[in-house]
Order: structure tokens, then sequence, then C-alpha cells
């Protein structure tokens, strides 16, 4: 029996809404965005502005329930104009998992 191609995926997406800290390696500051979905190999959000593919990202989540935080180095790997809503969905791979 052919699999659904969700469950080819190696990793296992997982749907969530929470924010997002992000700072970019060309820039100083925090920017915010929301996350959209997590799996163990990278992250889906939206972010005010566009970012360039393969630019570096440092990233922190703090869901509101009980999964734990995550931060970590990202490299952005997709930039999509949504067709609904504002913003831009960046699609990232997480490089490496730092301590908080």
């Amino acid at each position: 029996m052919p699999r659904e191609y969700d469950e080819k995926r190696d990793s296992v997406r997982v749907e969530v809404d929470c924010p997002i800290v992000f700072r970019p390696d060309d820039n100083g500051g925090d920017e915010f965005g929301k996350v959209r979905n997590l799996s163990g190999r990278g992250m889906m959000f939206i972010s005010t502005r566009e970012l360039p593919v393969e630019s570096h990202l440092e990233v922190r989540i703090q869901p509101e329930d009980s999964t734990p935080p995550l931060h970590a180095r990202v490299r952005v790997v997709r930039v999509a104009k949504p067709r609904r809503g504002d913003g831009f969905e960046i699609g990232a791979v997480i490089q490496e998992m730092l301590d908080e």
C-alpha cells in the first residue's frame, strides 16, 4: 500500500502556533514572528520581512504549553509569500541545538 506524502517525510511535522524570536547573522537585533510547524529537522515560521535563502539565524521558541523551549541555529532554505495573510513563510533547517 503506498504511503501518503506526509508519511514519507523523515521527520513528522507538528502544527504549532507560538511566538519565535530570531536574530539573523547580518543584524544584531531580535526580530519576532510566529511558528506554524516544527519537525525534528526544521520549522516553518512567519516573518514580517523577507529573509535571504541560505541566511543563518539564531532562534528561540518558548511554547506556552508543557513543550520544552527550543534554542537553535538554523539555515533558511525556503521563503514564500503566503496565499493569505501578511509577512513571509520562512522554511528553516536546524543546524545546531544551543544551550540556554
